[in-house]
């Protein structure tokens, strides 16, 4: 029987799938949190107590998540070729590279990629940037919202009473606080928010789109896309045309 070779190609090293599947939890938890504060009136959550208590899970879910992001962010610069952001931002010639990958499926004969195909390049980037705007508006958030690090001392500081101790504030009482600084925080922290809810949005669709998306390119095209995140390797049925590339 005539069975054709496949070529297995080591991609994703364990500092990156670890990224994957830590950022993955963290997201979907944060997700699920952000819903249940955001619709805590229509479960019967009222209480300033639970409120703070959301928040607190919330954020500490986000420094995960933040730190997550940090060490990935590094590490393109310092992991193998395929972790490196040089391999993972679309450079010079990537709408020819794009045409060529969509012809190659018109075909029937799909390129074979042993790290992200053109298109897979284009949604690691706007996926990197909205995981970027979510922990910046968090972070911003956290401070001004429930004084949590890093910004939390300078928001409670700004809007303290003179001789209050900004240590002292409790998140949502006004007793101990300048109304008028508090307002403006007020104002000034609600664009972060707003941002921080419909980045949310965007990126709960993007990952429908991802996982759709991965799950369509491992039946139509193989390679064992979704098992490299565990194994870190690719079974590809020809030479992975980003091979000469990413030398």
């Amino acid at each position: 029987m005539n069975t054709k070779q496949l070529y297995e190609d080591k991609v994703w090293d364990l500092p990156t799938r670890l990224f994957h599947w830590i950022n993955f939890t963290a997201v979907i938890m944060l997700i699920f949190m952000g819903l249940v504060m955001l619709f805590k009136k229509e479960l019967g959550i009222t209480s300033v107590d639970a409120k703070i208590g959301l928040k607190v899970v919330h954020v500490t879910i986000g420094y995960v998540f933040v730190t997550n992001l940090v060490i990935r962010i590094a590490w393109g610069f310092i992991g193998n070729r395929y972790a490196r952001w040089r391999t993972l931002i679309p450079s010079s010639g990537q709408m020819s590279r794009i045409h060529a990958y969509k012809q190659s499926i018109k075909q029937g004969t799909p390129l074979q990629y042993a790290g992200h195909n053109p298109l897979g390049q284009l949604a690691v980037v706007v996926l990197f940037l909205c995981l970027i705007t979510m922990a910046i508006t968090g972070l911003t958030r956290a401070g001004t919202d429930i004084y949590y690090p890093p910004f939390g001392s300078i928001a409670a500081e700004y809007i303290a009473q003179p001789g209050v101790d900004p240590g002292s504030l409790i998140p949502y009482d006004t007793s101990a606080v300048d109304k008028e600084k508090y307002d403006a925080l007020k104002a000034f922290k609600k664009p972060f928010g707003s941002v921080h809810i419909y980045t949310s949005y965007f990126l709960m669709f993007l990952i429908i789109v991802h996982i759709a998306a991965v799950i369509r390119v491992e039946i139509k095209q193989g390679g064992g896309i979704i098992s490299a995140m565990f194994t870190g390797k690719k079974l590809l049925k020809d030479k992975a045309s980003d091979d000469e590339d990413q030398s």
